[in-house]
């Protein structure tokens, strides 16, 4: 990332390329640490090959791609036959023109792709059709109604406990809200029901591992269906890399510029060498302009950009890079919000 003076004065770090050969790279990504960096580092992933591989081949990887590097474009290719538009001026450096991609480029992201908020009676009724997976995760979590018309608090609660393995579940099973994850077992054909006991009658927030709509699921309760007060869809990110991950962190919340800029410092002096990336966009509590950063590694530039105007201010960041500690960082942020 370092260029000579004369180079620099006549061009700028747009995006950094990686090409994958999707046919052997699971022979080297889980013991190369090169590799991975690679993939953490990419703007633009060219996943080459992709002839040599099924489809279900190249979903998987894939999908294993995005847990390392939720924030990368990925384009299949054969030959690597790509059009230069999709990998010059990619704006990898440019925060603006992300967002302007990907509107989720800086969301939190969990290892589940639903959620919604219901008002449950003591016992409902979950069907399930046939789906694309002989399973499916799910948690349901009581929720306070200040926290009703947002998810951000009970999704990273369910985080924490998502990541835990599931206890089985067979059809015909008892899901009991707050008893932490279970893992429906749905190999067999045709309609599977579930009962769903609320240990309290109130607000429950149910996180999914994948869309409900995948497996037709419908909750009913004693006066009929239910449907959800409110509703978020993820973007997929269950299956992650254990060394190389990304995390995102969100908030509508101002930040206490001292406390931030402590808090940042401590984080870059000491995991500096194992965070590849950093961006985020931060509404500091004494500027009514956008504060944006990016860095590498022990690396960070920011500044004040445009002013909020009638945009909401919040705040986020996300990190991609080795063994990160998504709790330290989540209560380390959350302690810099005004």
């Amino acid at each position: 990332f370092f260029m000579d003076e004369d180079i620099k004065a006549d061009f700028r770090l747009d995006g950094i390329i990686t090409l994958i050969d999707a046919k052997h790279l699971h022979l080297h990504i889980e013991e190369a640490a090169e590799a991975r960096e690679q993939v953490a580092f990419a703007d633009v992933m060219v996943l080459n090959k992709i002839d040599l591989v099924s489809p279900a081949e190249a979903d998987a990887l894939e999908r294993q791609l995005r847990g390392m590097n939720a924030l990368a474009r990925i384009r299949r290719t054969h030959m690597a036959e790509v059009p230069l538009a999709e990998v010059l001026d990619v704006g990898g450096f440019d925060l603006d023109r992300a967002l302007e991609h990907k509107p989720t480029f800086l969301e939190p992201e969990y290892p589940f792709e639903w959620s919604g908020i219901y008002e449950l009676p003591a016992e409902t009724t979950l069907t399930l059709q046939e789906g694309p997976d002989p399973s499916l995760s799910l948690l349901a979590l009581p929720v306070d109604r200040a926290d009703e018309p947002n998810l951000a608090k009970a999704a990273e609660q369910a985080f924490r406990l998502f990541n835990r393995q599931g206890r089985p579940l067979p059809a015909g099973g008892n899901i009991i809200a707050g008893e932490g994850q279970y893992t429906l077992e749905l190999e067999a054909s045709g309609e599977k029901r579930f009962t769903l006991q609320a240990p309290r009658p109130g607000l429950y927030a149910l996180f999914t591992e994948h869309m409900p709509d995948e497996f037709q699921a419908t909750l009913v309760g004693p006066n009929g269906p239910l449907t959800p007060l409110s509703q978020k869809a993820y973007a997929e990110g269950h299956i992650h890399d254990e060394t190389v991950t990304s995390v995102g962190l969100s908030y509508d919340r101002d930040v206490d510029s001292d406390k931030f800029n402590t808090w940042l410092s401590g984080v870059l002096r000491k995991q500096g060498a194992d965070i590849f990336r950093m961006k985020g966009i931060v509404a500091m509590s004494d500027d009514d302009r956008r504060f944006v950063f990016q860095g590498v590694h022990m690396l960070v530039d920011g500044l004040p950009d445009r002013p909020w105007g009638d945009t909401p201010r919040s705040s986020q960041i996300v990190f991609i890079g080795r063994n990160l500690d998504r709790e330290a960082l989540t209560s380390g942020f959350e302690a810099c919000l005004a």
